[in-house]
């Protein structure tokens, strides 16, 4: 823990108690008494049935909130629109959220303007984009023949992604533009409900989607799809859903959402610490109140176990995380600069905004750190992370502006 134990209440609290009687406290919920306890301790959140919702969900079924002195109530929402609309009226404590609406709300994005807060990152990779079958049965079964389809067979092209902001439509973009396809000019871009993906596709209303999983898989499933990239080939640890809230829920009620950060972590460290509890998750989110799919369409991706749906099969151990000894969940300042960098390239923002001092205002550092303090979670010295992307360009948050500006294909 890197802040001072004299002004940091939760170091104050342990430092009075002795370090065993606080960690025997832990335990039976007497964190949530004196100056720490929760403002409030019915929180809603909301999620998107997809995998990744599932540290949220089963933060709630195995009762890790309850050891922070809060009670997580986990609430489907239908559409990306619906949960920022929720959040932004306090119909939503917080959310299982796509890391670009957090910053496109933030923004002024689309209408919807607030001040928003990332609390943690929940999950890395673990996303896909997904052809179509009569795309692939012309030759088009990854970024290059696509292309190559695509200026041979002309015609217009439909490709989906979930939220105009988000990062579906962000790791979509990305990946057709490193390939030289604009998909800005040629293509039509909708948006479409993650659960609706699949349903879409069979009837031909789109060539091409990206979307979490398990709607990937499903297409493949389904027979109606095939895997032609993960995202996590476009970025190898990439940050995907936030734990997102307003500004103004986070000043009034600090200690909720650093009790919400601690529960939520505690899951994500259940669900990566065996095959076994991978296996319980995905049981758990498949029904009818979660995900509402069949438990094989989940659980193989999420223990790395992949295939294409045209024979190829390989095992991924770059597959979706949820803690992996924490370096998943920290809200790295970088990770929110880099959607405002591709908000800006493909012209969703009209002004050059201040990346650095936007991304320190939304992602709740110090706040996670302290949320990270209570389940014992290290956090990383420096706020900024070096990157890798599929177009060999590399993205280290120091000088976002020329980013922005660097890439060829833009809007």
């Amino acid at each position: 823990m890197t802040t001072d134990s004299t002004t940091n209440p939760i170091r104050r609290s342990l430092l009075k108690a002795g370090a065993s009687a606080a960690l025997g406290a832990l335990g039976t919920g007497v964190w949530a008494a004196g100056s720490d306890k929760p403002e409030k301790e019915d929180v809603k959140v909301g999620f998107i049935p997809l995998t990744d919702c599932a540290s949220v969900v089963m933060a709630s079924v195995l009762g890790f909130d309850k050891k922070y002195g809060i009670k997580i109530i986990p609430s489907k929402e239908s559409s990306w629109a619906g949960v920022r609309d929720k959040l932004v009226n306090g119909e939503l404590d917080a959310a299982h959220a796509l890391y670009g609406l957090v910053y496109g709300v933030q923004m002024g994005v689309g209408g919807a303007r607030k001040d928003m807060a990332v609390l943690m990152n929940l999950n890395h990779n673990g996303q896909a984009i997904t052809l179509s079958k009569k795309v692939a049965d012309k030759g088009g079964v990854d970024g290059p023949s696509l292309a190559r389809l695509m200026h041979t067979d002309k015609r217009e092209y439909s490709f989906a992604q979930t939220f105009p902001t988000g990062t579906h439509a962000m790791w979509l973009y990305y990946w057709l533009a490193s390939y030289g396809i604009d998909p800005m000019k040629d293509a039509r871009v909708i948006t479409v409900p993650p659960p609706q993906m699949v349903a879409n596709m069979r009837v031909g209303n789109m060539d091409g989607f990206c979307v979490g999983e398990p709607w990937n898989h499903r297409a493949i499933v389904d027979g109606v799809g095939i895997t032609a990239a993960t995202t996590q080939d476009i970025w190898k640890d990439h940050p995907e859903k936030t734990l997102g809230t307003t500004l103004e829920w986070v000043k009034k009620y600090p200690n909720t959402a650093r009790a919400l950060v601690a529960a939520v972590l505690d899951a994500g460290r259940w669900i990566d610490a065996s095959l076994s509890n991978k296996n319980k998750m995905a049981a758990t989110i498949a029904d009818k109140s979660y995900v509402n799919t069949s438990v094989d369409v989940i659980n193989q991706r999420i223990l790395g176990r992949y295939q294409n749906g045209l024979g190829k099969t390989w095992d991924d151990p770059d597959c979706m995380k949820f803690f992996n000894d924490g370096s998943v969940n920290f809200p790295y300042l970088s990770d929110g600069m880099w959607f405002m960098t591709q908000h800006k390239r493909w012209g969703l923002l009209k002004g050059e905004p201040d990346y650095l001092a936007t991304a320190s205002a939304v992602n709740q550092i110090a706040l996670y750190k302290e949320g990270a303090a209570l389940a014992k979670v290290s956090v990383p010295k420096a706020p900024l992370r070096s990157v890798k992307m599929i177009d060999g360009t590399v993205w280290d948050g120091r000088n976002p502006k020329a980013y922005a500006n660097s890439f060829k294909i833009k809007a």
